[in-house]
């Protein structure tokens, strides 16, 4: 189906669209010029593919996608625009692709190869819950310390600062005992030793109190002047690391898997607390699933799942702007996709994050390959290609 109110613009799209070998399988819905129009249309007809002007004066382009979606949830959908701005949003609401007006026969080419992969990739199977994840209480420590009751995130309701710190402290190192000196120069440093203690003991109390009032499986033990947590349940990030362990390579078919471990993991540990002494483990674990999601941004990407690997690549820069990883995936996608200004604006976005915000240095190979890109854009552009 074409949604475009340019008569002249769909008339194009659909000569270049009969030239391609590609396209002989396809079953022509129609062509709409108005949005409303074409929302009854898909309906009656259920396309599997919209190409989809954005400006459009009765319902812009995206607020349309949405509503097609909402008729058909596994709806491709291909914005066709002249305003080349538009890219990063459109993979942000899902789109397959991205084509700018004049659209090129060779860029629809691949447009099209896309539309086949993506319509060819399987859905995995569901994964059965383990006894664990039908756990009725689990105490959480992604992003934030919390818990949930039959699946329902629930905060605890803290008095002061210190108590959830120490209970924080006691979960990191559950089933090891931790001596009161070691609490009490964390969390008290300042305080003189009788007054530390007091404190100590105050909070202690409080996350007993809390334990018993959220019906958490939970124990502290107190020998040789030291506390020891003891959970009979299993933490939201052990989970998340043991799905992530047995999981299977990731490969179009176990996409839907590696989706389910990715949205485990709900944030880095202990996020929104700022705990200094969490800082080491929260970088393990951001490791772990920063080669988790590119390997799965990566199979995306093979299949022609470019909005989704899109998705990954910008969750990893606002985790980890620090790092290239992120970035360069990005410019990698658009690249292929011939998104030459997307390029250039992340290219340097990353550069100014890195160098001047991080003083991190860039990589040689990617200041190397940023180059050579460069230098084959003019090339092309020179030759009119």
């Amino acid at each position: 189906m074409f949604v475009d109110d340019e008569i002249l613009a769909t008339q194009y799209l659909k000569r270049l669209l009969l030239q391609e070998e590609a396209a002989a399988d396809f079953q022509w819905v129609g062509e709409y010029h108005n949005p409303y129009e074409a929302l009854d249309a898909a309906r009656l007809e259920e396309p599997d593919v919209v190409f989809l002007d954005i400006e459009m004066p009765e319902m812009n382009g995206f607020e349309l996608a949405e509503r097609l979606w909402e008729i058909r949830p596994q709806l491709q959908i291909v914005f066709v625009t002249a305003y080349d701005d538009y890219a990063i949003k459109a993979f942000e609401v899902n789109a397959l692709d991205y084509l700018l007006k004049p659209v090129l026969p060779s860029r629809l080419s691949v447009t099209l190869n896309r539309i086949v992969k993506g319509s060819l990739s399987k859905p995995a199977a569901a994964v059965s819950l383990t006894e664990d994840e039908q756990e009725q209480v689990t105490l959480c420590c992604l992003q934030s310390l919390h818990y949930r009751e039959n699946g329902e995130p629930k905060h605890f309701p803290w008095k002061t600062l210190k108590a959830p710190e120490l209970f924080a402290y006691l979960i990191y190192y559950r089933g090891k005992t931790v001596s009161k000196q070691t609490l009490m120069d964390l969390l008290w440093p300042v305080h003189d030793p009788h007054k530390a203690v007091t404190q100590l003991h105050t909070a202690i109390y409080q996350i007993r109190k809390m334990i018993r009032m959220c019906g958490l499986d939970a124990r502290i033990h107190y020998h040789d002047e030291s506390y020891r947590l003891e959970l009979a349940g299993r933490l939201d990030v052990e989970k998340w690391e043991d799905r992530l362990s047995k999981a299977p390579e990731v490969t179009p078919d176990t996409l839907s898997i590696h989706q389910s471990i990715m949205d485990l993991y709900e944030g880095d540990f202990l996020a929104d607390h700022r705990y200094v002494w969490a800082e080491p483990e929260q970088e393990r674990l951001r490791l772990l699933w920063l080669e988790h999601v590119q390997s799965v941004a990566a199979c995306h990407v093979e299949i022609g799942q470019h909005a989704e690997a899109v998705k990954i690549h910008q969750q990893v820069i606002e985790r980890l702007p620090y790092l290239e990883d992120g970035y360069v995936g990005l410019m990698y996608i658009y690249a292929s996709l011939y998104h030459h200004s997307e390029v250039r604006k992340l290219f340097q976005r990353m550069k100014e994050v890195l160098l001047g915000e991080y003083e991190v240095p860039l990589s040689d190979n990617i200041v190397q390959w940023y180059k050579e890109w460069e230098q084959t854009i003019e090339v092309a552009d020179e030759q009119g290609v």
